[in-house]
């Protein structure tokens, strides 16, 4: 088995057609057949049902595709680490950040260690933590900001970079505007503003109400942090939101009040695949996030 039969299988694949699978790879029809074939030979299955000149995928060829692609993926880490080791300072991060969370020294971050490693790259994915391990287990992204931060993982390691508080938000119109820290229970018949319900927010939220010991009346469930602070400016309720996010762009009508009970905190951190190495570009970032927080932290920032 070679690799350009796995790469002309894949590319036939996709397109379902030998002609444009040719015409992508600069390669005659007749070699890309003759591969193909001779893949079938060594599997001993057919891969492919041929209907004219289109052609359609067996369900062996579903499953071989589904190994083919991850193979592929691996082969092309591969050859990226190798050339890496070469040059550290050359290489792609592909950076993953949970939904709603605001890493608001991510930018920060980002251009830092661009000024001193200027040959490395990123691309950014975005989604919910376990989408984003699903990305690392398949390969399609190295590591990713995550909160909450799993813990004892079977896919992931994980490390916190840090922790913080939730805070209410609050029309400056309301009644409780201007008061001192508050309890959660003196909330009890508010309407709430909430993050949607498969982010881990809204879990976080939920918790706390139980713990106050009331079910909270939701009023909105959305994602989009400047969507619920502008909510709460007009007064069509009240959010509890990481401190974080709560002071970056937040309305002229808006105020912040801390929690008195419960404390309401989530952690913030790094996971990272626990069963394989980083690459060399990757171990860089990696180290240089520790060291920026570390920073923040020790100065208090």
């Amino acid at each position: 088995m070679e690799l350009r039969q796995i790469q002309y299988f894949i590319e036939a694949a996709t397109r379902e057609h030998i002609t444009q699978a040719s015409e992508a790879l600069h390669v005659a029809q007749s070699a890309i057949s003759r591969q193909i074939a001779m893949l079938e030979d060594e599997l001993g299955v057919a891969l492919f049902s041929r209907k004219g000149r289109n052609i359609q995928l067996t369900q062996a060829g579903k499953i071989f595709l589904q190994h083919a692609e991850r193979g592929l993926i691996e082969f092309e880490k591969a050859q990226k680490k190798i050339k890496e080791y070469l040059n550290p300072e050359t290489g792609l991060v592909r950076l993953g950040i949970s939904t709603s969370l605001s890493v608001h020294t991510l930018p920060i971050v980002l251009q830092k260690f661009h000024d001193i490693h200027p040959g490395i790259d990123f691309r950014l994915h975005q989604g919910t933590v376990p989408y984003l391990i699903k990305l690392i287990e398949q390969g399609s992204i190295d590591f990713a900001f995550a909160s909450p931060v799993p813990k004892h993982h079977g896919i992931v390691r994980s490390s916190i970079l840090y922790t913080e508080r939730m805070v209410l938000l609050i029309s400056k119109q309301h009644g409780k505007a201007g008061h001192g820290p508050i309890q959660l229970s003196q909330l009890k018949n508010e309407r709430f503003i909430t993050f949607r319900s498969r982010l881990s927010l809204q879990e976080l939220f939920r918790d706390a109400c139980r713990q106050a010991g009331f079910t909270p009346t939701i009023v909105f469930e959305g994602e989009d942090m400047d969507t619920i602070k502008n909510l709460v400016s007009s007064d069509f309720g009240i959010a509890l939101m990481p401190e974080n996010a709560a002071a970056y762009n937040l309305p002229d009508n808006v105020a912040t009040l801390t929690l008195s009970t419960p404390k309401i905190s989530r952690s913030v951190g790094i996971i990272t695949p626990r069963d394989r190495d980083l690459a060399p570009s990757e171990q860089l970032f990696s180290s240089f996030i520790d060291e920026f927080y570390e920073r923040l932290h020790r100065f208090g920032q």
